[in-house]
């Protein structure tokens, strides 16, 4: 259920694209995004900076979409969003006690991340920095070479699609790399 919620604004966007054109689709976006912004703080208390973030620039990429009647704006919202959250990656490496990389995978769930040193965090939040300038780069070279519906089928499908991807397989070399960790400390203990 959260994985759709999390997803419902594209979706929204996706069927309002096909149902009429980009503004139209960018409309529908610009309400669902605030509104599930809204939702998720009265479910979880909690004000998601991401979602906010996205939001905000959504917001003022559409509506410079809208007042220069140019979806040029929209395009690069995407790119804007990942080359920001790239620079808070990067910076975070030297700035503040742990990367960012690192705060999200305490907050992801109950597991202990204290078997990974802090060079390999410094080094995976590096890589994160790195994937998401790459994922800004795709967006706009997708956006300028190919036709306005590829490109919204790619930004709904093909970013979502690889984010999952990189994600999935940095949590496999993660839960290896705490995998082997707790079975050293085992050993030792023995």
């Amino acid at each position: 259920m959260h994985v759709l919620f999390e997803f419902l604004p594209l979706i929204l966007f996706l069927v309002a694209y096909f149902l009429k054109d980009i503004y139209f689709a960018l409309g529908v976006l610009m309400v669902a995004m605030p509104i599930g912004l809204a939702l998720k703080y009265v479910k979880t208390k909690k004000l998601d900076r991401m979602y906010m973030w996205s939001t905000i620039l959504l917001l003022v990429a559409g509506t410079a979409t809208f007042y220069f009647d140019n979806p040029e704006f929209i395009y690069w919202k995407p790119t804007a969003f990942y080359w920001v959250v790239a620079i808070a990656f990067a910076i975070s490496t030297w700035v503040g006690k742990r990367p960012l990389v690192r705060r999200f995978f305490d907050t992801v769930g109950e597991l202990s991340t204290t078997g990974i040193s802090d060079t390999q965090w410094k080094k995976l939040n590096l890589i994160w920095a790195a994937f998401f300038v790459a994922m800004g780069l795709a967006n706009i070279y997708v956006a300028y070479s190919f036709s306005e519906k590829f490109w919204v089928n790619f930004k709904v499908f093909g970013l979502t699609g690889i984010t999952m991807v990189f994600m999935l397989a940095q949590s496999f070399w993660l839960f290896s790399k705490l995998e082997a960790s707790s079975e050293k400390e085992s050993e030792e203990s023995s």
